[in-house]
This record gives structure tokens, C-alpha cells and sequence, in this order.
């Protein structure tokens, strides 16, 4: 399945971590989306302590020519940073680039395939031995 020629560009949105295998998980996704759809751009930006920031990220694309933007935050739930802190980052983004469309998705843990993904993981852990012994020191 190839996306349209005004197919927006897909900005995977993430918090970020200092440890670099962090986000691991969100080059998978990335490796996912071009897997199934190969002329589809797709490109990963970050909240704060990896590179780069969503800032950097717009910028870069529309220097490259992209005016239309979808950004996927890779969260479980519409709430903190999403709330307070992206529509100001989303506006600043809008008013900095008028020629360019920018949406922002929900988080995708709200998502229903997600939510009964991720359930669907949990069950079969019950099932298998993928899991490892908690860690004593978390507490119950």
C-alpha cells in the first residue's frame, strides 16, 4: 500500500530518554510502517534528551519540501505533556510555518487496536515463559 503523493509525512513523537536503546521500540515502529508501506515518509522526533527535537524534526521537512505533517505521539494516554505542553509546541510550529499543515493524533495507548494489543500481550504472558521475576526491591 503506497501513500498519495500529498500523503502527510508521519512524525513518530516520543518523550525521549538519555539511554539510547530507548528507542529502540521506536525505530521498530518505524521499520514497520516502511515495511508495509515503503514510499511512505516516515521520521521519529523527541520531547526532550534524544535528538531531535520536534522543533528540529518540522523544521528539516519543510527545508525538504514536506506541507503536510501527521504527528503520532508514541504515548499510552492523552494526558501531561500532550495536554500542557503540545499545543503550544503545535501552534508555535503552525505560526512559524503557515504553508504547512500539521495534525497531531492522539497518543497511541488510546487507540482501541492498541489497547486490545496490548491485552491481548498481557493474557499470553500468562501462558508462556516470557516473563522475568519481579524485581524485590519495587515492592508489591
Amino acid at each position: 500500500m503506497s501513500p498519495s503523493a500529498d500523503a502527510p509525512t508521519l512524525i513518530l513523537f516520543a518523550h525521549g530518554a538519555r539511554d539510547p536503546q530507548w528507542d529502540a521500540p521506536l525505530h521498530r515502529i518505524a521499520a514497520a510502517i516502511r515495511e508495509r508501506s515503503p514510499d511512505q515518509r516516515v521520521t521519529m522526533a523527541f520531547l526532550g534528551l534524544r535528538a531531535p527535537t520536534l522543533d528540529t524534526c518540522v523544521e528539516t521537512l519543510v527545508a525538504d519540501g514536506h506541507r503536510s505533517l501527521l504527528i503520532v505521539p508514541i504515548f499510552v494516554a492523552n494526558s501531561g505533556h500532550l495536554i500542557r505542553e503540545m499545543p503550544p509546541l503545535i501552534d508555535a510550529l503552525q505560526t512559524r510555518f503557515p504553508q504547512v499543515q500539521i495534525a497531531l493524533a492522539d497518543a497511541v495507548g488510546e487507540a482501541e487496536p492498541v489497547v486490545q494489543a496490548i491485552a491481548t500481550h498481557a493474557l499470553s504472558l500468562l501462558l508462556t515463559s516470557e516473563t522475568t521475576p519481579a524485581n524485590d526491591s519495587l515492592g508489591p
